[in-house]
């Protein structure tokens, strides 16, 4: 018996297009440039442009981040694959307002290529433009897709913070450094239940059994550190945050008395009942430890597809940080709430 494709889409090499065309018709402050699969701020501003993007089937990630306070423009590629260089130069074309572009970039291999060949591209046109590259993802050192750590859903907190502080008049250099700072301090570590299916394929990626996850699993369904019977939400959030304050604690990171943003991403077909349950119990484990949630952030914020799973990420604050990321922003796919004052440390 064959597998039947269950999707809302039309043909399936027209999903990206048609996916950026429906979100700017919901979001009349951003512009879908066609065929480009680059969206953009409609109101442009004399500031450093931040841009970002990737492969597309992580949505809200990268579109839903573009506006006032967070990027300029998201370049789109096709699911799971990089954008071309010709798509970024227009999405840094398209952000440039005479102080420089910063390039926010996952590390994945396709990406590091597309997105550094188009800044050689834009430097011949005269726009002074900078990278940094996300490898939060603490659970394998290398993968399918990338050589060193992965990035995955603490970007999106790195566009928090290079956004603001564009937002703010910083130059580029200064933009730069504040992104360079939040990836420093920055964890992150996801898990999987389910498979997802690539429009173009038609099938999973891969197969689960009924009662297993794999920890560590990537945002493409790269393979993790080890499969296991499905664990309870305590359970869940303590493997995760262990492995991820052991890597602070490796890379001579103390948290202990510390404060941090605290992320809680579904990967898309996890239900916001459960990504609660598991941010209660992150709260209370971090609380044992002594670390303090300044602000939580709890949602689908870089998804795969329809996968059911999760990741969380914490970044250490200290008061530039805590104020980048307080900075107003106004975007689609964002939104914090402050932690609550009786699982913190004082």
């Amino acid at each position: 018996m064959g597998y039947k494709l269950k999707k809302i889409i039309n043909k399936a090499e027209n999903v990206v297009e048609e996916m950026l065309h429906g979100m700017a018709l919901a979001n009349p402050a951003l512009i879908h440039s066609e065929g480009l699969g680059v969206i953009s701020r409609k109101e442009k501003a004399s500031k450093v442009g931040v841009v970002s993007g990737g492969g597309s089937g992580h949505e809200p990630a990268h579109a839903g981040y573009v506006g006032k306070g967070m990027l300029d423009a998201a370049v789109a590629g096709n699911v799971f694959s990089s954008p071309d260089p010709e798509r970024i130069l227009e999405g840094i074309h398209q952000a440039n307002g005479g102080k420089g572009i910063l390039l926010v970039l996952k590390n994945y291999s396709g990406d590091f290529m597309n997105f550094t060949m188009a800044a050689d591209l834009s430097g011949m046109d005269g726009i002074d433009v900078e990278h940094v590259i996300v490898k939060d993802d603490v659970a394998v050192e290398d993968s399918t897709y990338s050589t060193g750590r992965r990035g995955i859903a603490g970007t999106v907190l790195v566009h928090k913070i290079a956004g603001a502080r564009a937002e703010e008049g910083g130059s580029l250099l200064e933009v730069k450094a504040a992104a360079e700072k939040a990836i420093q301090n920055l964890r992150s570590m996801g898990m999987s239940m389910s498979a997802c299916t690539i429009p173009m394929i038609g099938k999973p990626g891969f197969v689960l059994g009924e009662d297993e996850m794999e920890i560590g699993m990537g945002i493409h369904g790269e393979p993790g550190i080890n499969r296991t019977k499905i664990k309870s939400a305590k359970e869940i959030a303590k493997i995760l945050l262990d492995k991820i304050l052991d890597d602070y604690e490796a890379s001579g990171i103390e948290m202990k008395n510390s404060e941090v943003a605290l992320l809680v991403n579904g990967l898309g077909a996890t239900p916001l009942m459960e990504l609660y349950i598991l941010n209660g119990e992150v709260h209370a484990y971090l609380a044992e430890k002594g670390i303090r949630i300044y602000k939580s952030l709890v949602g689908n914020y870089m998804t795969a597809l329809e996968m059911a799973g999760c990741s969380l990420s914490l970044l250490k604050l200290d008061e530039e940080l805590k104020k980048l990321l307080d900075a107003p922003s106004e975007v689609p796919g964002f939104s914090v709430s402050y932690g609550a004052v009786k699982t913190c440390v004082k």
